[in-house]
Parts: structure tokens; C-alpha cells; sequence
């Protein structure tokens, strides 16, 4: 159902891992940190992470090889399953991040517009594009934001809903690179939108909490 995982990604990115912290008001979070890039954010912690054979499967099954070597997702509720990783109708926020590295073509041909277009059609160019019967309507755009938080680092997050066979998914996204834009960085996050609705507060800490400390 993806539109589109940004093409060029090579291996050898370095696995996320979930590192436990204490002490923290309530709700206490935990934090998935790629180290090796200086990349890092917090799930709630009651949030469970998603097997990493599972979500391998999944990824593969719906989105084919995106070329990254290592990602880690989180989920929500009492039952999380890689399945939800597209499955519209989850009760709970399922949160799914990677880091990859750019071959020079995906390097050269990544505008603002591609990043907000890596995974589903956003951008109005893209859902122009789109082929006579695709499955997603109703999009409804509710954030388009260009982030610059710092040492090159640039892209944008972006807020929107789609609706599949009747159920409406609300989904946030953000998608970094570094100054060369020889790496990406992608957190995406979604749930229905009544989830959405009701949880934002805490799935604004989750997406804001996104950080990437580039040298390059």
C-alpha cells in the first residue's frame, strides 16, 4: 500500500535499540537510539517493540526492500503485531523508524517534495500522479512543516489523513536527511484516526522527540 520508499538506500545502517531510562515524570518513556548516526527518539513505555524478524516480514511483504539495512518499530495497546505496520484500523499509535544511507542518484534527486512523498502521496504532484484506482481517498492534509533543526540537518514532517474501505488513518511522518543528503532518517507513525485524535498528545512527544545529530 506504500506509495513509495525512497529508492537507493544501501545496508550497513546500524540497528536501532531500545534503551531503558529511569526516573522520569510520568509517563516515563524509553528511547531507540541509532548510535552509529546520532539518531534517537521516545515511545511511551508502555509502547512494545516489534520483533525484528516479524517486522522484517512485513516490511518485505508490503513495501518490498527499501535497501535499509535496519529498522525498529513500537506499538502501542497490549497486542502489538508487525502487521500493522499498513493496516488501517489499528487501535494503538504504531510507530516504525529507519536510518539509510543514499546512493549519489537518490542523493542528487532528493528535493522536499521526496521526502514528503517517500511513503505515501502527499505532496499535490504526487496524488495528481496517482493511477486510476488507488485505494487510498479523502486525503486530508493537516501538517506541512520544513524542519531545520540544526547542522544541515533538513526536511519535513508532515500530518495527513487517508481513508481505505470506510476507515480513516491518521498518519505523521518526518523525514531528515544530512547536509549532503548522503543519509536519510524516517519516523512514521499512525493509528485511526479516532486513536490519532485522542492520543495526540502523547504522539506529538514521540515525533518531536526525533533527533538527529549529523556531523556531515
Amino acid at each position: 500500500m506504500a506509495h513509495r520508499v525512497v529508492k537507493g538506500l544501501v545496508g550497513g545502517c546500524a540497528v536501532l535499540l531500545g534503551v531503558g531510562i529511569s526516573g522520569c515524570a510520568a509517563p516515563q518513556y524509553n528511547y531507540a537510539a541509532d548510535s552509529s548516526a546520532s539518531t534517537y527518539f521516545k515511545v511511551p513505555e508502555g509502547w512494545h517493540e516489534i520483533g525484528q524478524s516479524s517486522l522484517n516480514k512485513a516490511l518485505s511483504s508490503d513495501i518490498g526492500d527499501s535497501g535499509a539495512a535496519w529498522t525498529v518499530a513500537y506499538e502501542g495497546g497490549s497486542s502489538p503485531t508487525a502487521s500493522d505496520f499498513l493496516s488501517f484500523g489499528a487501535s494503538h499509535p504504531f510507530v516504525w523508524a529507519q536510518v539509510g544511507t543514499l546512493t549519489s542518484t537518490a542523493s542528487q534527486g532528493l528535493s522536499y517534495d521526496a521526502l514528503r512523498d517517500f511513503f505515501l502521496p502527499v505532496s499535490s504532484t504526487a496524488r495528481a500522479d496517482v493511477p486510476s484506482g488507488y485505494p487510498l481517498t479523502g486525503f486530508s492534509q493537516i501538517r506541512d512543516q520544513v524542519l531545520t533543526p540544526g547542522q544541515g540537518v533538513h526536511g519535513v514532517r508532515e500530518t495527513f489523513s487517508y481513508t481505505l474501505s470506510g476507515t480513516a488513518d491518521t498518519w505523521d511522518e518526518v523525514a531528515l536527511t544530512n547536509a549532503d543528503q548522503t543519509t536519510m532518517y524516517t519516523l512514521v507513525l499512525h493509528c485511526t484516526t479516532s486513536c490519532y485524535d485522542s492520543d495526540q498528545a502523547q504522539i506529538n512527544q514521540v515525533m518531536s522527540s526525533f533527533t538527529v545529530r549529523s556531523s556531515s
